[in-house]
């Protein structure tokens, strides 16, 4: 056996350039502004005034304030501004990652990866905002954030897909928080120009850290929180890393205890169990960020395609579906794949009030508003709205049901197929292959409307102007701290609680 070696790899260059780690952090490291499309940074321009309107729109939300409250109890004054909480309001790099990503995953809102689930906003602008105000005697523009920014949104998806896109979310992780601490760490490493060195140990601390069940969609509030982990754990990560502090060397594909390893545990229905080249594949070539989809229904994404569905059917038989005629309902039967149905098929129990959390977690839930109130947004959620009589009475008659079918094809993963037959015999059916935002994806002027229509209430025009202008022209910005301080003015909640 030969003798260790004794010579000091060099801190700033990978343990292993051929392995997927090594790979993956050296394209973080040397991906430029110029690198990247013109079309994905004006994209990622959109996705960014998405997640900043999500953000502005939930920060007072009642779960929102409970969080803050004890947060601003827990941790001491910082320098980094919490959205939508005044000037007075600022927490440490950390601590502010966690509560502004929370509002941004606070209403079900936010955008998610079509094929890898993950909300890219609420975990890479929280934690980016974070490291622009951690050291004030720095300045990042705004080509430093957009770059760093669309870097997240390679990597947080790859990561997923490595693990066969929505399989963890099958399994009851919740995708998000798992794939989330690896996009955080990659953005804000990119942000800060970390040698890949530094980077690889930005990932390594990071993957560590992750994790989240997805049985918090039942009523818990932590369900809005989980990818605030994410992003917290991905910026500490980073901010460790920057010092010199080391992470796990080669962290997906380790066999003992790597990222993918573990995180396979118990997968009997792939072979291979995990899919490591996926995290490299296409990297400057394939964007990623346009499988991104921005949310039309304040809901979880799943049950976006039933929404759809019965509004097609109201418009096709506006006699039927009249108020008068809901008593007549008999039974709706909706038709997802297995994804879609773990996720939001549960049953609701009968004699308990739902949570806003539950409700928008809940295929039951989002028939029978759109059956009553004909659409699914932010009022559809406030406690005036979620335990009305009749929309209770017609959850029981709502029979969520896994077509195996669907599973087979990628393509048809997305598809809903409702049928609803009244007590006369009745019945009629329609389906999507996708809902709307998702085949096709929400245009970058059905952002601005939907920015628009969210803000409405919470923000003035002036105010509005300046952060929309701010976003759309991030790219001219000098210091993105300009924008941030646009964002901490105090907001009010925008549903009766």
């Amino acid at each position: 056996m030969s003798p260790p070696s004794t010579k000091a790899q060099d801190p700033t260059a990978v343990s292993n350039p051929g392995s997927v780690t090594g790979k993956l952090s050296t394209w973080i490291h040397d991906t430029t502004i110029d690198a990247i499309p013109p079309e994905v940074l004006t994209r990622a321009k959109y996705l960014i005034l998405d997640g900043i309107a999500c953000g502005l729109v939930a920060s007072h939300l009642p779960w929102s304030e409970i969080a803050a409250r004890a947060v601003f109890k827990m941790e001491p004054a910082g320098q980094c501004t919490v959205i939508g909480w005044g000037k007075q309001k600022k927490l440490s790099p950390l601590a502010a990652a966690i509560l502004n990503s929370t509002f941004i995953q606070g209403f079900e809102l936010d955008d998610y990866h079509s094929t890898a689930p993950l909300h890219s906003c609420s975990i890479l602008i929280p934690a980016l905002f974070a490291a622009v105000e951690a050291d004030p005697s720095q300045t990042f523009s705004g080509k430093d954030f957009l770059r760093a920014f669309v870097v997240g949104c390679e990597v947080g998806p790859r990561v997923g897909l490595a693990l066969h896109g929505t399989d963890l979310l099958s399994r009851g992780w919740h995708s998000g928080a798992v794939q989330g601490p690896s996009a955080s760490a990659a953005a804000v490493s990119s942000l800060l120009s970390l040698p890949p060195g530094y980077i690889e140990s930005a990932l390594g601390i990071a993957c560590t850290q992750a994790g989240g069940l997805m049985s918090a969609q039942f009523g818990s509030m932590a369900k809005r929180m989980q990818h605030g982990f994410a992003s917290r754990n991905g910026l500490f990560a980073a901010l460790l890393a920057q010092e010199g502090y080391t992470g796990i060397k080669d962290v997906y594909e380790t066999p003992y205890g790597g990222f993918l390893s573990m995180f396979t545990e118990g997968v009997t229905n792939f072979s291979p169990k995990s899919l490591p080249d996926e995290l490299i594949k296409g990297l400057g070539e394939i964007w990623e960020l346009h499988g991104i989809r921005v949310k039309l229904h304040a809901a979880m994404a799943a049950l976006h395609g039933t929404i759809d569905c019965i509004e097609k059917l109201q418009k096709q038989h506006p006699a039927l579906f009249s108020t008068e005629k809901l008593s007549e309902i008999e039974k709706v039967t909706t038709q997802h794949s297995k994804p879609a149905f773990e996720h939001g098929g549960w049953t609701a129990p009968r004699n308990e009030p739902l949570t806003p959390t539950a409700a928008q977690m809940s295929i039951q839930y989002a028939a029978a508003a759109q059956l009553v109130d004909h659409e699914v947004l932010m009022a559809q959620f406030g406690a005036d709205k979620l335990n009305r009589p009749l929309l209770r009475e017609l959850m029981d008659k709502i029979q969520p049901v896994h077509n195996s079918e669907f599973d087979s094809d990628k393509k048809k993963g997305w598809t809903t197929v409702v049928t609803v037959r009244f007590k006369d015999g009745t019945e009629v059916d329609t389906s999507v292959a996708g809902p709307k935002g998702i085949t096709p994806p929400a245009s970058d002027d059905d952002v601005v409307q939907k920015w628009r229509m969210l803000v409405r209430d919470v923000l003035d025009e002036n105010r509005r102007d300046q952060i929309e202008k701010c976003v759309l022209e991030l790219e001219k910005l000098t210091d993105v701290k300009d924008l941030v301080q646009l964002l901490e003015g105090a907001v009010k909640c925008p549903i009766a609680v």
